[in-house]
């Protein structure tokens, strides 16, 4: 089976390399000089399948009103004047309760651990290295109230048999010892021994050599202009001139796999979500993060990525908008500051900001389209790092009609039909 796959992006790239291990000839677009470019070039570097949470959650309303006043709020909004993004806003508000929530979190903790399990596989198959590491993720609570409310999320990780340890913030700061000088920030902390760390980019461009090894051709530097459709399925895929066949294709395009679908004569609620990171060079090892950790109050990662230290988080709704804010940075400074004081040389940051693809309900959209030969890879917001061996390896099962290993309840773009 010819293979078209859109998009060079970690989540194209894993499903490229699922289906050229299962024999498929794939090429793969990207629009950029090289794989891992945009999105994945400079993530929160956390393999967090234990942090699979929704945005929209109970009591999300009320937060969300307070954080856009707020300079250090996690969220922003700044009006793009249409009016998909009005909808798309209104259709997460429509998700903050606690049923959604609960089936939410559930379709996003299936897909998070089956692709965990796939990190472990591919490393144990193709040794590859990505300055990854395995000593989990720590979640850090500032109010009493963040604690008590941790114990809806305990009842889910139960019920998927996730591992977690609930921490005092003494115990916080056994985990990660840099942490002593910071816990009286803290009031708790949820351990979660099965998340890992690494570098999206580096993992993303290693996993691009070894799809080349298995035949992938990767047509580098081209920029998709057209998707021919006849009826129910796709003919041809134009960049320019030049005409792409297959005999199925994966749009894995992020938050611009929207406007392709639009005009193929679909609607699918991705919106671009702006995310922003600084890397900072590790100055004092004692005062550096072991591993990794999530401030629930300001949604922020900070990550010990080899000698460096990533911060990164924030959720900016302002449509297409590469700029970078400088109000974003004094934020994501201030939040390491505080909790790892002196670790990162902050005078040498590496300022960047990426979209990530997000959906209303916060649960990625892979799988079939209504187009018999399209398959959709795309919607999976902060967390595309996290879910995208699994997502890659389930996508291309169900193309090849092989009983996926997960189920597919929740995961197509029919739930929201």
């Amino acid at each position: 089976m010819k293979v078209l796959v859109m998009g060079g992006g970690v989540i194209g790239v894993s499903t490229a390399w699922y289906l050229a291990k299962s024999g498929c000839e794939v090429t793969l677009i990207e629009r950029q000089p090289n794989t891992a470019l945009e999105t994945s070039f400079a993530n929160c570097a956390q393999i967090s399948p234990g942090y699979a949470t929704p945005w929209p959650a109970p009591g999300i309303p009320q937060k969300a009103a307070k954080w856009i006043f707020d300079k250090h709020g996690p969220l922003k909004i700044k009006p793009d004047w249409s009016l998909f993004q009005l909808e798309w806003i209104y259709k997460m508000y429509s998700n903050c309760n606690s049923e959604s929530y609960a089936i939410n979190k559930n379709r996003m903790l299936r897909l998070a651990e089956y692709s965990r399990d796939q990190f472990v596989n591919i490393r144990n198959e193709i040794g590859i290295t990505y300055d990854d590491n395995q000593k989990g993720t720590l979640q850090l609570f500032r109010t009493q109230k963040q604690v008590d409310g941790m114990q809806k999320d305990i009842e889910v990780l139960k019920e998927c048999g996730v591992p977690y340890e609930a921490l005092t913030p003494e115990g916080c700061a056994i985990v990660e010892p840099a942490l002593a000088k910071s816990k009286h920030h803290l009031t708790g902390g949820l351990k979660l021994p099965n998340d890992e760390t690494g570098d999206c980019k580096l993992f993303t461009q290693k996993l691009t050599e070894e799809c080349k090894k298995l035949g992938v051709k990767f047509e580098l530097n081209k920029t998709i202009t057209k998707i021919k459709k006849n009826n129910y399925k796709i003919e041809a895929v134009y960049c320019g001139k030049e005409e792409y066949i297959a005999d199925h294709y994966v749009m894995a395009l992020g938050c611009f796999s929207r406007q392709f679908m639009k005009e193929l004569g679909f609607s699918i609620p991705v919106y671009p979500v702006k995310g922003y990171s600084l890397t900072l060079p590790i100055i004092d090892e004692t005062s550096a993060p072991a591993s990794t950790i999530l401030d629930e109050s300001y949604k922020v990662a900070i990550t010990r990525l080899g000698n460096n230290i990533r911060v990164g988080g924030m959720a900016e709704l302002s449509g297409y908008d590469y700029s970078l804010n400088p109000a974003r940075r004094l934020t994501l400074e201030k939040v390491v500051e505080e909790l790892f004081p002196g670790g990162g040389d902050l005078s040498q940051p590496n300022f960047w900001t990426g979209l990530r693809p997000m959906t209303p309900d916060s649960t990625p959209i892979v799988g079939k389209t209504p187009i018999h030969n399209l398959s959709l890879n795309t919607g999976h917001g902060t967390l595309g790092w996290t879910m995208s061996l699994g997502s890659g390896k389930y996508l291309a099962d169900q193309i090849l009609g092989k009983q996926t290993e997960i189920t597919v309840d929740g995961l197509d773009m029919s739930r929201y039909n």
